[in-house]
């Protein structure tokens, strides 16, 4: 089901007992970003988690989350300053960036697959992509 679809049908349903601007902030209150609490890692800023409209979600992580633990001993960290070299160098590619790791002492192959590991998890969570995006200096 598409994003939009998600998102309609979460309203019409809603609608069905309340006004469309009723409706509206119901959903947005019913699927909204939770805030961080002490200690854990969140995103500011987004009044509606993606998770609800089927993206990954925006619920905060705490700094000791699987989701944040190294994958093959391949850290966010490390993840982000091979491909901070890549990026620098233009590497486009799986394969380029496997020997970028290689030269940074990583088994290439163990890079590629944690690699698809954090993509994945990035896809679940955007507390993932922001650690990502931090340690890229972004």
């Amino acid at each position: 089901m598409g994003l939009f679809k998600k998102v309609k049908d979460g309203m019409d349903q809603a609608e069905a007992g309340l006004g469309q601007a009723a409706a509206a902030q119901q959903f947005a209150q019913q699927h909204a970003t939770q805030a961080p609490a002490e200690g854990q890692i969140g995103i500011a800023g987004l009044p509606v988690d993606p998770a609800a409209m089927g993206g990954p979600s925006s619920a905060p992580l705490d700094a000791d989350d699987p989701m944040l633990q190294p994958v093959n001993g391949i850290g966010i960290a490390e993840y982000a300053a091979v491909a901070k070299i890549a990026q620098e160098r233009g590497v486009t590619t799986e394969e380029g960036m496997a020997e970028i790791a290689g030269e940074q002492g990583f088994d290439p192959a163990t890079f590629a697959a944690a690699v698809k590991e954090w993509v994945s998890r990035m896809g679940q969570s955007m507390v993932v992509g922001q650690e990502f995006r931090k340690h890229m200096g972004y």
